[in-house]
């Protein structure tokens, strides 16, 4: 561990040796000691553990993985020691903050002072001068964070693969992806890493790779975590939210990121979040729904992502909630949808030091959201109140929409490598066509584990609900959570590459 002490902060890029490197993140079906978020909180106060040992722990399974998974862009060895020895000290004079001493990830695309921020860009980017507004409030609340996660370039598609970075693969499967945009802070939590991390969702980028890799993931609604030094981000579609293994550390990481400053556009109102992973949901009225919204795209469900929903939905109404099959009607939503993460893309790749570094499919989204700005923009955006009034029509008779987060399981690694920019587009679809409504609308929607495929790969379903209903999804999930005990099981320490 001198070793690690004396590193400098670097970007991690090192040769990938094999798929197969050693992932030290538990037993299967054990907890390990002190892995969830709240757990070391709770032993740091007590006095059972130190923050400079959490750290030193992190930083070596980092490490460890980093050939295999590929979960971190940038880590913080040298300055995250520091900073742990910094809350040890303020630790043992008696201060107690909510995550003082814990170790925590943020995604590519989060600003940390003294960082670049490539948000998974290839090219030499120059470190930024301040925090991100979400990351003054994690070190507010006494988190060290300990490195930077990747993400696939300006968070566009559904896996975390590109030449700025390698392939981030997936903890249970390492053949497969974890997932995008947030795949590395996904891999992180998942591979036991850090006990909790950041993403960011903007078509279902939290809650893609939290069904993907097991995890619970939480798209809060719009503005509930500032997204400053953007007064909103990619035309207000895209949030930060948590990846945790269970309901109250995503909960806890949720409430203490949440809150706003002066300049944001979207200031909901406060809710506490882990107070409500702490309370009965009450019987609920749950729609199943099968059925995306309109894409002009094939987007055929798998049979084992059928199964296991309505496995979790047989469940449900074993708990005691009414579950009966019902249709929001989303109408033309995807034409709103297309113009905001366009221009979101164009804006981004504004900011990049050399464009032509970008991959094609970025430059070609970017000259789509050029194209499509202005009054097509504007009409779009108009259109919100229109489309949260149709589809929220369905919060009439149910208080919780029920769907599948993604129509497939995870794909293998270089599924999309060689795709054009149209292809890609397609297959991203198909794959995941039932989260990115949620964007549109700038609602909440948490992702629960809902069980494994046959060949033992991770899947998950989406709780949704209306504008500011954080709380009541998350007490539903906790609830699921107390009964399907999801969070006991974990990837093996050696995961399979088939």
């Amino acid at each position: 561990m001198n070793g690690l002490r004396r590193a400098r902060t670097v970007s991690v890029d090192e040769s990938r040796e094999s798929e197969t490197g050693p992932v030290p993140a538990g037993p299967t079906g054990a907890a390990g000691e002190w892995e969830g978020l709240a757990e070391q909180a709770r032993a740091l106060a007590d006095g059972r553990v130190t923050s400079v040992a959490l750290v030193q722990r992190s930083l070596a399974r980092i490490a460890a993985t980093q050939s295999s998974v590929n979960a971190f862009r940038r880590v913080r060895a040298e300055a995250a020691l520091a900073e742990a020895e910094a809350a040890d000290r303020r630790l043992a004079a008696g201060e107690r903050l909510p995550l003082l001493g814990v170790p925590v990830a943020v995604k590519d695309d989060t600003d940390v002072a003294g960082e670049p921020t490539a948000f998974g860009c290839a090219g030499d980017f120059p470190p930024k001068a301040r925090d991100a507004e979400v990351v003054r409030r994690l070190r507010a609340a006494g988190a060290v964070i300990v490195g930077k996660t990747n993400a696939c370039e300006l968070g566009q598609w559904p896996f975390t693969e590109g030449p700025a970075f390698g392939e981030t693969r997936n903890p249970w499967h390492l053949a497969h992806t974890p997932g995008g945009s947030s795949g590395g802070s996904a891999a992180a939590v998942a591979a036991g890493l850090v006990p909790a991390a950041l993403g960011t969702d903007g078509a279902g980028s939290v809650r893609i790779p939290a069904a993907w890799t097991h995890l619970v993931g939480i798209k809060p609604q719009r503005g509930r975590i500032s997204t400053w030094p953007d007064p909103e981000s990619f035309q207000g579609i895209t949030g930060i939210g948590p990846l945790a293994r269970t309901v109250e550390d995503a909960a806890l990481l949720l409430d203490v990121a949440s809150g706003n400053r002066t300049g944001d556009l979207h200031r909901p109102p406060v809710i506490g979040a882990r107070e409500a992973a702490g309370r009965d949901p009450g019987r609920l009225r749950i729609a199943l729904s099968w059925k995306p919204a309109f894409t002009g795209t094939s987007t055929p469900l798998h049979p084992e992502v059928r199964a296991a929903v309505t496995g979790l939905a047989r469940t449900l109404a074993r708990l005691g909630h009414h579950v009966e099959a019902a249709e929001p009607d989303y109408g033309l939503v995807g034409l709103s949808f297309v113009p905001r993460a366009t221009a979101g893309v164009g804006e981004w790749a504004a900011r990049v030091p050399d464009r032509a570094l970008l991959d094609p499919r970025t430059r070609e989204a970017a000259r789509l959201g050029r194209l499509l700005g202005g009054p097509v923009l504007r009409r779009a955006r108009a259109a919100e109140k229109r489309q949260q009034e149709r589809i929220g029509a369905l919060f009439g008779p149910y208080d919780v929409l029920l769907t599948p987060t993604t129509a497939t399981p995870p794909p293998r690694v270089g599924t999309f490598a060689k795709l054009n920019g149209w292809r890609t587009d397609q297959a991203m679809i198909a794959a995941c066509p039932y989260a990115w409504p949620w964007n549109v609308l700038g609602w909440p929607g948490v992702s629960v584990p809902a069980g494994f495929s046959t060949g033992g790969l991770p899947l998950g379903a989406q709780l949704l609900g209306p504008a500011h209903t954080e709380p009541r999804l998350i007490s539903l999930a906790a609830q699921l959570q107390d009964d399907l005990r999801w969070h006991e099981r974990r990837p093996a320490g050696h995961p399979v590459t088939g």
